[in-house]
């Protein structure tokens, strides 16, 4: 690094990251509070409290503080006060804050933490939803223990399908009971359950403007258990009243949002057409369930985050496409109308939104983040996007002081014609006349997409001097419900083909040494890593993190199992045969990459089997191969503790430094 050059982002930033989300505007458009997480280096947890800034950016400020987490804000519809959730009690419970004064009150003493609330339309009450407690199906009557006698844990019982999560701690054993829907009055007093039954109820409230009812999605099904999709949307009165099937799809239906004006329901889902991925369409009935009609048709991609404007004429949402999330308009009567796209830009290039809430007067707070540029909270009015305010800078104080590499946007061709799409971070120091070692980088999913949002983890890895490829193969949204099922049933499959050929493509640029390639991803894509290994020898090293690599044992131990026998088109128990196919571990006998396994311990989605049963095949060949075992992480890396990021990191990177020095 030369004299006075900035340094790179590296491992230890984890430590100073902050990280802005689930800004809400105020319903006159003039306030947005949103929640902030920062690291603790001293006791190695996240926090996360409240900041609200004014729309113009001016009096920004804390809300809230404390070692705690507070989530969840909403905003009453006078704009009034402001409800939260805190475990600043011990435990997740509600509070009211009234925004003249700051004068605050505890509204519950939950057992199990609320999940998601809304105000009622008059601000009298507010809804929420909440876990409540079951006896186990199954269980029998134990001797009672000797006075002073210390008998072991007691044995778990397990007696659903789904009886699994991942991030729930230990053995990943969902909580007995279901999620139900109360009202509280706003002022404080005893929650009043409205919904019965053994039936799990989603979502965020929706109020129907005369308040005298509540819409939800729930699976209120008794095969709910074995069905993959089992949610419909339900109205449930709060008079006691028999609750009210409003959809009856083949399919998902999920989120409902009620137009201002009461006369109907949006909602996002999809008709079940038995493919491993569907787009979230747009749908909208009337508001007794009649007139059920898609809405959008035409855009071919995932619509998400319904919310009406207030003509009660129009939706806006956002649409996921190649990369980006953007705004669009979406009318009742009429075809889709892009408002951010092409002309909503931050940092040095396009953006992507994350997250978003409207005002009253139609103007959005969203969270906006480019591949240079980490995210942040930004307004503008819906009708003018390029009037946009930038509300914070959480790291900027870090970046000053940091240089970060630049990013390329890069296209090929795949072997059947297919155009794909990724991205190219370089080192900040970069110099073309250079070889460089490549690092590839697969998502996971594999039905998800990387874009043009900033990735810390990767600009460390530039940062360390690597040009680093991150791209989105078949199989990724963002490109079409067809190109999204072109690996339905043979998973892993072309998309291999797709990566090889983007290697191959930025290899002949020139600048990269083409005997310094290495290869890493998480979940789908530690699937691909090990997969890609099983596959070619071109690469120097390998870090599979979080993997699938034998599909026959993931489908029996992970919380998604159901999800795994519709990717693979039977059960295993009906026709191995593509199970077998697409396991990595049974062509182990072919790998002779270096290659580390990396897995949370409690991580339930791709358990800790599967990379066990990897590094086991490996090991008996006497292939270079290291398993690294972070306690007490769910799937991603993505728990409590700052330092399991920067181990994480350190392990992979350690790694691939002693292939590629």
């Amino acid at each position: 690094m030369a004299f006075g050059a900035k340094p790179p982002l590296t491992t230890e930033t984890v430590f100073d990251w902050r990280v802005p989300s689930n800004p809400k505007i105020s319903p006159d458009g003039g306030r947005i509070v949103y929640v902030l997480e920062t690291p603790d280096r001293f006791e190695d947890v996240y926090h996360s409290n409240l900041s609200i800034v004014a729309a113009n950016g001016k009096d920004h400020r804390p809300l809230t503080s404390g070692k705690q987490k507070d989530t969840l804000p909403v905003w009453s519809p006078d704009g009034g006060r402001l409800a939260y959730v805190s475990t600043r009690a011990g435990k997740a419970q509600i509070f009211v804050r009234w925004m003249d004064t700051g004068a605050e009150t505890r509204l519950t003493d939950l057992e199990a933490a609320p999940t998601a609330m809304s105000w009622s339309p008059d601000g009298e009450q507010i809804a929420f939803l909440a876990r409540v407690a079951d006896e186990p199906a199954w269980k029998v009557k134990m001797p009672k223990a000797p006075a002073g006698a210390k008998w072991a844990e007691p044995a778990v019982v397990v007696t659903r399908l789904k009886w699994r999560a991942d991030g729930v701690p230990g053995i990943g054993q969902r909580p007995l009971g279901f999620s139900h829907l109360f009202v509280i009055p706003a002022t404080g007093g005893t929650p009043r359950q409205i919904t019965t039954g053994d039936y799990d109820h989603g979502g965020t409230p929706a109020w129907m403007p005369d308040g005298k009812s509540v819409v939800l999605h729930a699976a209120r099904r008794d095969d709910a258990d074995h069905t993959l999709y089992p949610e419909d949307i339900w109205r449930f009165p709060l008079d006691g009243g028999a609750p009210v099937q409003l959809t009856k799809i083949n399919g998902t239906e999920l989120n409902p949002s009620v137009s201002p004006d009461g006369r109907y329901i949006a909602f996002s889902g999809f008709a079940d057409k038995g493919n491993s991925s569907h787009n979230t369409n747009l749908y909208v009935m009337n508001a007794d369930g009649s007139g059920l009609r898609q809405l959008a048709k035409e855009l071919d991609r995932n619509v998400i985050a319904p919310a009406w404007d207030s003509t009660s004429r129009n939706l806006v949402a956002l649409v996921e496409t190649e990369g980006r999330s953007h705004f669009y308009k979406i009318p009742l009567d009429g075809p889709a109308v892009a408002v951010t796209r092409g002309n909503l830009r931050y940092g040095t290039g396009y953006a992507s939104i994350d997250g978003f809430s409207l005002s009253k007067n139609d103007h959005v707070a969203v969270g906006l983040s480019a591949p240079d540029a980490p995210k942040d909270i930004v307004t503008f009015a819906v009708a003018n996007p390029g009037g946009q305010v930038k509300l914070t800078e959480v790291n900027k104080g870090l970046l000053d002081g940091r240089a970060v590499g630049k990013v390329e946007h890069v296209k090929w061709k795949s072997f059947d014609g297919k155009n794909i799409e990724g991205w190219l971070i370089y080192p900040p120091d970069f110099d073309a006349s250079r070889k460089y070692p490549l690092a590839l980088d697969i998502h996971g999913g594999p039905h998800a997409m990387y874009g043009v949002e900033f990735t810390h983890q990767m600009h460390v890895m530039a940062g360390r001097g690597f040009v680093v490829l991150y791209t989105n193969p078949r199989g990724s949204t963002g490109y079409g419900e067809e190109f999204g099922n072109c690996i339905h049933g043979s998973y892993p499959g072309d998309d291999y083909k797709d990566l090889m050929l983007g290697v191959d493509a930025v290899v002949a640029r020139g600048f990269i040494d083409a005997k310094k390639l290495v290869v890493t991803g998480g979940s789908g894509g530690g699937l691909l890593t090990a997969w890609i290994v099983t596959q070619t020898g071109r690469f120097a090293a390998a870090v599979s993190q979080y993997p699938v690599t034998n599909w026959i044992t993931q489908t029996g131990s992970s919380d998604i199992g159901l999800t795994m026998m519709r990717w693979m088109k039977a059960a295993p128990w009906d026709d191995v045969k593509p199970y077998l196919e697409h396991s990595p571990v049974f062509f182990a006998g072919k790998v002779t990459t270096p290659t580390m396994v990396l897995t949370g311990e409690e991580d339930w989605r791709t358990p800790m089997g599967q990379s066990e049963e990897f590094y086991f095949a490996l090991k008996a060949r006497k292939i270079d191969t290291v398993l690294v075992r972070i306690p007490k992480e769910p799937h991603g890396i993505r728990g409590a503790y700052p330092s399991h990021r920067v181990a994480k990191l350190e392990h992979l990177l350690g790694w691939f430094e002693k292939y590629v020095k």
